[in-house]
């Protein structure tokens, strides 16, 4: 996608099927005169081309004589609406020709359809609001828990962008003054002390670096926190993903084996999205078919923020430390927090549970929960564990937190320019090449609020956005 077009008008579908009411836009200089020639007031007396901005208007749509509808027209002058240009909305009955038919007219009257995020990538360009907060509206309309509403929401009024401008005009006061000594350098003149200078560059590069550790929590929130079940056949995996969704979700038996993919499903706990993955048993000796759904388990495990390690009330406190240290070493340094399960607890009496619970204290570091899944017995624990080992603290400051992964590689390249910098004062790197790396680092971080713009960036961005949007 270029650059906007100056004088071109665009109209689209704003709204999904499936409701009364559907929206249509139109936005671009002359959307007026193109409405005020296929809708006419139900108040005679009403001149749309003299309507002020903010005005509600009802009446009808027709064309050549054809009545389509009777609408509710809302209208905007600019720079005073979305997209900061001249701009129309049509609410209409949401009937799919009716629809098709007003859009039909618009581009009949020289209206264009708009292309995916076209409308917002008008805001962005016309000054409306920066790229971080146009990728907002993406994530805003995507939100499927409070807390990825929570966070797009704070990047949309512009939070995670102001925190970002700080950065960026700490650097650029710095870089300032490093350029200011490359144009005395015959004189041999500093302007800030050295050691002054680095503390002020190893405050920004350790914020920088708590936004890029901030990424995997908040790309998590944004797309649903990944939470693997594993253990051995036949534990009770797939019926503790059942009892969480309340529903017979995966096939139970007591067929070892039966699990031989991966099953994947949703769940809402404490305004957070957990999306809950059943996976195949871990042992050895399986068939072929088996061993590649051991392999997905792995895969997903790596992948995994949490992990419940699910054993039998049967086995021995030595084994299940050993199932919650096997699995450890599969999810390696990804961060992944493990809860050992201990299942059928309805098995052993209350002495012996007591005493397998002391054991599991003693040689296990993860937290260990006994429930029982045919019973539902021990499910709000699970769920409450669930939900605490999430770090949802870091939402009170939802300004902080990354959530994309475009901006989580410009932050990155953001750090390593700085380390750079702060390697050149230490090795007496010339100015002029400290210089250039404290350019770089104010370049990335234009690249997330939109300041260094390419039009591949954008149109790689606009591109996913839904139509209308």
């Amino acid at each position: 996608m270029n650059q906007v077009q100056k004088g071109r008008i665009i109209c689209a579908p704003a709204t999904s099927g499936g409701g009364a009411i559907a929206l249509i836009r139109i936005s671009g200089q002359g959307t007026v005169e193109i409405l005020s020639e296929i809708f006419q007031p139900a108040d005679n007396h009403t001149d749309i081309s003299k309507a002020k901005g903010y005005t509600l208007i009802y009446g009808t749509i027709s064309s050549h004589g054809e009545f389509i509808d009777q609408v509710l027209v809302s209208l905007f002058r600019a720079p005073h609406s979305y997209t900061g240009e001249e701009m129309v909305e049509i609410s209409c009955h949401a009937s799919p020709f009716i629809q098709r038919r007003i859009m039909e007219i618009l581009i009949e009257k020289g209206a264009e359809t708009a292309a995916p995020g076209e409308f917002t990538m008008r805001a962005f360009m016309n000054g409306k609001m920066d790229l971080s907060q146009a990728e907002a509206v993406a994530d805003i309309i995507a939100a499927d828990s409070e807390a990825a509403h929570r966070l797009a929401s704070s990047q949309l009024r512009g939070g995670f962008s102001d925190g970002i401008e700080k950065l960026r005009q700490e650097l650029i006061t710095f870089a300032s003054l490093i350029e200011l000594e490359l144009d005395f350098s015959e004189e041999d003149v500093q302007f800030a002390d050295r050691f002054a200078l680095t503390e002020t560059v190893i405050a920004i590069k350790e914020m920088v670096d708590r936004l890029a550790s901030s990424f995997r929590l908040g790309n998590a929130i944004r797309k649903g926190i990944p939470v693997v079940i594993a253990g051995r056949p036949n534990v009770g995996k797939s019926s503790l993903l059942n009892v969480m969704l309340q529903e017979e979700r995966a096939i139970v038996s007591d067929i070892p084996g039966t699990t031989r993919d991966t099953i994947e499903e949703v769940l809402h706990l404490g305004g957070l999205l957990f999306r809950f993955i059943d996976t195949a048993g871990l042992r050895d000796g399986g068939d072929e078919i088996e061993e590649l759904g051991i392999e997905r388990t792995r895969s997903k495990l790596r992948a995994a923020d949490i992990v419940l390690a699910i054993a039998e009330a049967t086995d021995t406190a030595e084994s299940i430390a050993a199932l919650a240290a096997g699995i450890s070493e599969i999810t390696g340094n990804s961060g992944a927090r493990i809860i050992v399960l201990v299942n059928k607890s309805d098995l052993i009496t209350g002495e012996r549970a007591s005493e397998l619970k002391k054991e599991l204290n003693s040689i296990c570091s993860c937290p260990a929960l006994f429930v029982s899944a045919r019973q539902s017995e021990g499910i709000d624990k699970v769920r409450k564990q669930l939900i605490a080992s999430v770090e949802t603290g870091i939402l009170d400051n939802p300004q902080y937190i990354v959530t994309n992964a475009r901006h989580f590689e410009a932050i990155n390249n953001v750090s390593l320019s700085l380390q750079r910098v702060l390697d050149g004062f230490r090795d007496g790197i010339p100015t002029v090449l400290i210089a250039t790396d404290v350019r770089q680092a104010i370049f990335y971080l234009g690249q997330i609020t939109g300041r260094i713009s390419p039009d591949d960036i954008l149109g790689e961005i606009f591109s996913k956005f839904c139509i209308g949007k």
